[in-house]
């Protein structure tokens, strides 16, 4: 494969905001490998529109809650394109209930995927970026991670949790020249907001100052910046692209 070319992987890249960044990230000539929870359907026409920008692509199913599928599909994408230059870390679920109704099976399972995922992605792309003394990591964040939001403890945690982790590898791979940021959306359009009741939506966007959702693309623009060299001073930030919600 064109070896000139950088390599992005994005994880939960055929749907919402990793759709919308890998698109981004081709159009800016990167190669990409994404990688996808069940949707076959949606990571294969996300591959199709790819390889229309002039990327290769590849999709790969993977449950990023688990280590060793983890470190085998980043095994099998590191042969396939003989490297990553830039990780982001986008998978992530909700399962939202006031704390007292809270399932642990839920707990755990929005933990092990938007925490867990993300730090097992790193870990098992590690040597790869050392070797490489070079490279970008983003990770998805949330404004809920900064501000928390009622009925979303488990998912304020683990997006609170993927701060912490940002700015520990951050510090960790600094020597290397490697750069890990966080991008924190605020009430972007997506499949997770759709499912949001009128009334919800409507209060979601009277608390926006520039009065509308995002966009995944908006979202997209960000990742995209901190993944290019233009960012090569930025390291251990957390990016809010919220509408001004967060100030």
């Amino acid at each position: 494969m064109g070896h000139t070319k950088k390599t992005a992987l994005v994880t939960g890249g055929s749907r919402g905001i990793g759709h919308a960044t890998a698109l981004q990230l081709a159009k800016d000539g990167m190669n990409l490998a994404i990688l996808y929870a069940g949707n076959t359907s949606a990571a294969q026409e996300t591959v199709k529109e790819l390889q229309a920008l002039g990327a290769v692509a590849k999709a790969y199913q993977c449950d990023v809650s688990s280590s060793n599928m983890v470190k085998a599909t980043v095994k099998q994408v590191l042969q396939d394109f003989g490297g990553v230059d830039v990780l982001v870390n986008n998978a992530g679920i909700t399962r939202d209930n006031l704390l007292l109704a809270q399932k642990e099976e839920d707990l755990d399972r929005v933990l092990s995927v938007s925490l867990k995922g993300a730090f097992y992605m790193i870990q098992a792309l590690y040597r790869n970026f050392m070797k490489k003394r070079a490279g970008h990591i983003i990770n998805i964040s949330s404004i809920v991670g900064l501000h928390g939001n009622a009925g979303q403890a488990s998912y304020a945690a683990a997006k609170a949790g993927v701060v912490g982790l940002t700015k520990s590898v951050a510090k960790e791979l600094a020597g290397r020249g490697i750069t890990c940021n966080a991008v924190a959306p605020g009430f972007i359009q997506s499949d997770m907001t759709a499912a949001l009741s009128e009334q919800a939506r409507s209060q979601a966007i009277a608390a926006v100052p520039l009065g509308r959702p995002g966009l995944p693309e908006d979202v997209a623009q960000a990742v995209a910046f901190l993944a290019s060299d233009r960012a090569a001073y930025i390291t251990g930030v957390v990016l809010r692209v919220d509408g001004g919600m967060g100030m």
